[in-house]
């Protein structure tokens, strides 16, 4: 990963290869182009843009014939660039390529946290990306101005929308909440979430009946799958797969409802002698992750929606856009800023969200609690944030395989069929088990698995519930468990 350079060091700018925090430019440099890679790094993270070094890393100073004068540079900002950005100037004393006694001048321009910085002559706007300062779209303006916090999607109109589009369960809800008898139309107003007749966005997704009608893209869909990566063609290996794209509060309870009756439970023997279960992942871990996903998206992006991919190995949830504003990977377990305020507010009023920013942290805290490895934060591709929780399947899978000799013996595992030890290990980390079940998980037929199971009956392992040998809903558990 790129890091910003601490040290004003001639050397090291000469030879530092430029990158998403470093520029360097001859001193001939051109007002206009210098007023492009100030508003370049102001729009992005900051950076240093250094002033009398070739693209080559010749340290050609001012004293070469055609530059500019130092302090035109210092201006540079003041005049070239609306609002004026933050930008620190250094004369840093060198000798140039002709031995002479000369100085550069770095540019240390700060982030641009609340405002988009364009450039003055002309009201092109540039980010910095990488290693080059490119000018954006239209659009991407748009975008860049939304995560700024200079405008904000969600409190935009849905010109198409009105009061009439309000469902009056949530929004029942939400008065009872706020503890007004007073109308939908005046609470909606009051809080901002009606203006000229028309709902905001932030109306549209916490209140309307179906967002998606104005917003396709304001959904969560969650999958299950059957492995550790998703599968194709005649191989196809989702099993459950399910779209909440209702009001934000009904989207949650509802992803949160369906996500719980997939995750799977691990059974191990206590000291009390007593089975007990162990959750996949710790509730809090996976539903704050849902939230914040919910919460925090950039709704402005259209195209794409909220994903809950479950694998055996892992949970993913993946929300479309990047980071905001000053919030990065290494930050955000401290940081507090939000994309969407206003719908973050009124999800803390319903009772989802942590208004402090104790969720991610605590995320931390929960997984460590459970044994499992730290969640892991990234943005696939640039422009989309992922929570990844691993459930450490195969270290399970090993203390299963020790718990297993430990509760039954040796002598009782070294006498098992290899059907007969991969049943016991199926059914001690689910608790229950169907002959079908088994038999897809061996990939073998219900002629293979049932033998083994009633093998298993036998040897007073398992125990065998049902009504009778036809009965559909018969199974198979531990001994003793309940």
């Amino acid at each position: 990963m790129q890091l910003p350079l601490n040290d004003n060091d001639p050397v090291l700018f000469a030879e530092e290869g430029e990158s998403q925090y470093f520029d360097r430019k001859s001193a001939r440099l051109n007002p206009k182009e210098t007023a492009r890679h100030i508003c370049a790094f102001a729009n992005a993270s900051g950076g240093k843009l250094v002033i009398g070094i070739e693209d080559s890393g010749e340290v050609t100073g001012f004293k070469r014939e055609g530059a500019r004068s130092v302090e035109e540079f210092e201006q540079a900002a003041l005049v070239g660039c609306e609002p004026v950005p933050e930008v620190h100037s250094v004369r840093i004393p060198v000798i140039n390529s002709h031995g002479e006694n000369d100085c550069i001048l770095v540019l240390e321009v700060g982030a641009s946290s609340g405002h988009v910085i364009s450039r003055r002559s002309d009201g092109a706007v540039f980010l910095r990306q990488k290693d080059s300062s490119g000018e954006l779209k239209h659009d991407q303006v748009l975008a860049l101005e939304y995560d700024k916090n200079q405008r904000r999607y969600e409190d935009e109109l849905q010109e198409y929308s009105s009061a009439d589009d309000v469902d009056p369960e949530v929004m029942a809800r939400y008065k009872a909440e706020l503890g007004t008898e007073a109308s939908d139309e005046q609470v909606l107003k009051s809080r901002g979430f009606l203006r000229d007749g028309h709902l905001t966005n932030a109306g549209v997704l916490l209140f309307s009946e179906s967002p998606s009608r104005f917003m396709p893209w304001a959904r969560v869909r969650v999958v299950r799958l059957d492995g550790s990566k998703m599968e194709t063609g005649r191989r196809l290996n989702i099993v459950k797969d399910r779209t909440f794209d209702g009001p934000l509060p009904k989207t949650i309870e509802g992803a949160k409802e369906f996500i719980s009756s997939q995750l799977r439970e691990f059974q191990y023997l206590g000291d009390d002698g007593r089975f007990k279960v162990i959750p996949e992942y710790p509730e809090f871990a996976w539903f704050e992750g849902l939230v914040n996903a919910v919460t925090h998206r950039d709704y402005a992006m259209s195209g794409d929606y909220i994903r809950v991919m479950m694998y055996d190995d892992r949970l993913e949830i993946t929300s479309p856009g990047k980071l905001p504003n000053i919030v990065t990977l290494d930050n955000m377990k401290f940081t507090r800023w939000s994309r969407n305020p206003t719908i973050a507010r009124t999800l803390v009023e319903f009772g989802w969200v942590r208004e402090l920013n104790e969720g991610v942290k605590r995320i931390y805290d929960e997984m460590a609690s459970f044994f499992l490895r730290e969640p892991a934060f990234s943005e696939p591709s640039g422009v989309s944030v992922r929570l990844t929780l691993e459930n450490s399947a195969t270290s399970r899978v090993l203390r299963r395989g020790d718990s297993i000799t430990s509760d039954f013996g040796e002598d009782v595992i070294d006498n098992l069929s290899e059907y007969e030890l991969a049943a016991l290990q199926f059914v001690y980390g689910r608790g229950k088990v169907t002959a079908k079940e088994l038999a897809d998980h061996l990939g073998r037929s219900v002629r293979v698995s049932r033998p083994a199971l009633k093998s298993l009956v036998k040897k007073e392992i398992l125990e065998w519930h049902g009504n009778s040998a036809h009965d559909p809903s018969q199974y198979y558990s531990l001994r003793g468990s309940k």
